[in-house]
């Protein structure tokens, strides 16, 4: 973890960090707690580039990526993080190589793996805030319940063909409600169809990824009102947002 004396700034990060540090919400001390965090990002895809794009700018201090995928062409069109030259190259290191271009000040720890329930705990427990932008059910979920079990807060979005969702869960405090308050089980195999199988605005990934990295700084700063209990909505052909609340569910009464 980082020392204390580390999240001190330095010169060339208090000009870099500027249009922060004047903002009384973050100011020198959120900055310094931005500094000072861990953030895991599962996935360096649609949903990954914005997220890990914004939170390298913001000062994060360490990044890490996890995604066991290549960089192919067809995900160009979404995947802003990656360029043309990294195609067949692993994601995390493309990835790594855009983050550092950015700001050199953050650190990034690379994980080219698929999680799984053998190696989920080793990772996400190094971690301050986890954020899911994965594309499959069986991770969201096992990130989820994991996430609850090591007491990490989660960011977790979604997107479909023109949709997308996002929330913030933190079920270990206050009875907040968990992921699987909101959905209770996964949906049967080959119900929801495939980014590849039914397709997926390239720009969409940039507004529900925005929007994860935004819930992410507040989270670590202590800015504003999480999207704890909410389940944030947008739909891109309308250009509307809606908001569905949610609640901790009830244990079944005893017998």
């Amino acid at each position: 973890m980082t020392h204390e004396n580390d999240a001190k700034l330095g010169r060339s990060e208090i000009e870099r960090y500027a249009r922060h540090i004047i903002l009384p919400e973050i100011g020198g001390q959120g900055q310094q707690k931005l500094k000072k965090a861990r953030v895991a990002v599962v996935g360096a895809g649609g949903l990954g580039a914005p997220v890990l794009f914004y939170l390298a700018a913001a000062g994060v201090g360490t990044l890490g990526v996890i995604d066991d995928d290549t960089v192919s062409l067809s995900n160009l069109q979404r995947q802003v993080i990656h360029e043309t030259s990294a195609i067949g190259k692993p994601k995390v290191e493309s990835a790594k190589r855009r983050l550092k271009a950015i700001n050199p000040h953050v650190s990034i720890e690379l994980f080219r793996i698929r999680l799984d329930k053998k190696n989920i705990e080793e990772i996400v427990k190094n971690f301050d805030v986890i954020v899911d932008g994965s594309d499959n059910f069986a991770t969201r979920y096992l990130l989820a319940d994991c996430a609850e079990i090591l007491r990490k807060p989660l960011v977790s979005g979604a997107i479909g063909r023109f949709d997308g969702s996002l929330t913030v869960l933190i079920p270990f405090a206050n009875n907040n409600p968990s992921y699987r308050d909101l959905f209770p089980s996964p949906p049967p195999k080959g119900v929801v169809p495939s980014c590849a199988e039914a397709g997926v605005i390239g720009a969409l990934p940039g507004v529900i990824g925005s929007l994860m990295a935004m819930e992410v700084i507040k989270l670590i700063t202590g800015a504003g009102e999480p999207l704890i209990g909410r389940l944030l909505l947008y739909d891109g052909l309308h250009a509307r947002f809606d908001t569905i609340h949610y609640k901790r569910q009830k244990p079944p009464a005893a017998k």
